[in-house]
């Protein structure tokens, strides 16, 4: 085996065991803000906004940005105790807080229905408090809704989506939305700029290749 195989091996064998919270950049990106054309769906009434929780909020940021109709992905914190809350606070699982994103989508392009089985395809709702090496109360599958209407459409997805695609019992919570607490600028828009990251290669790649595979009716176009 050569250098550069060992070095690959020597990295991957780290990742499984310590997750996605030591494959952070220091290079803050900033979210492009939401522009005319926003302004004036929000007036119309036409944007809805989605909580998920699906592990680290890496993946998830990546998945949903893919979909048409979704106008914006955030990437935050909610559910916990503590006000403005830090990465740092947030990786000892003391906090109740959850890796979640913010979704901002055109609902006259895409339904909260339709965005809940992309959530219960792209992770799994059957481990509890654990996606793949990630694992703690914040890396939990969850739905935070912000009004009875999504309530009921998350439960019954959850009872009647759910399961046709995983066989063991879903653990996914379903609660009420609190404060969302945007998470620091160098966790928004990760994968697109840090494509070539071990993280994303290893593990948001597969995710977007099993979206491609499922949703490809759904995507967007570049």
């Amino acid at each position: 085996m050569g250098l550069n195989k060992i070095t690959f091996f020597l990295i991957v064998t780290y990742f499984l065991i310590t997750g996605c919270q030591n494959f952070q950049t220091e290079n803050p990106k900033n979210n492009i803000p939401m522009n005319q054309s926003t302004n004036n769906m929000i007036e119309n009434n036409v944007l809805d906004t989605a909580y998920f929780g699906a592990g680290c909020f890496w993946c998830v940021e990546a998945i949903f940005q893919n979909i048409n109709g979704v106008i914006e992905v955030v990437s935050g914190y909610m559910g916990g105790d503590i006000k403005n809350p830090s990465y740092r606070e947030i990786c000892t699982g003391n906090t109740g807080h959850a890796e979640i994103c913010k979704i901002t989508f055109d609902t006259s392009q895409i339904s909260y229905s339709e965005l809940l089985e992309i959530f219960w395809t792209t992770h799994d709702p059957t481990t509890l408090n654990r996606q793949g090496a990630d694992r703690g109360t914040q890396y939990r599958s969850v739905i935070f809704y912000t009004n009875d209407t999504q309530k009921e459409l998350a439960m019954q997805s959850k009872q009647n989506v759910a399961p046709t695609l995983w066989n063991q019992a879903i653990v996914t919570e379903i609660t009420p939305s609190s404060i969302f607490y945007p998470a620091e600028d160098h966790h928004q828009n990760y994968y697109n700029e840090n494509t070539e990251a071990y993280y994303c290669q290893l593990v948001i790649n597969p995710k977007l290749n099993k979206l491609k595979e499922k949703f490809s009716a759904k995507l967007k176009t570049h």
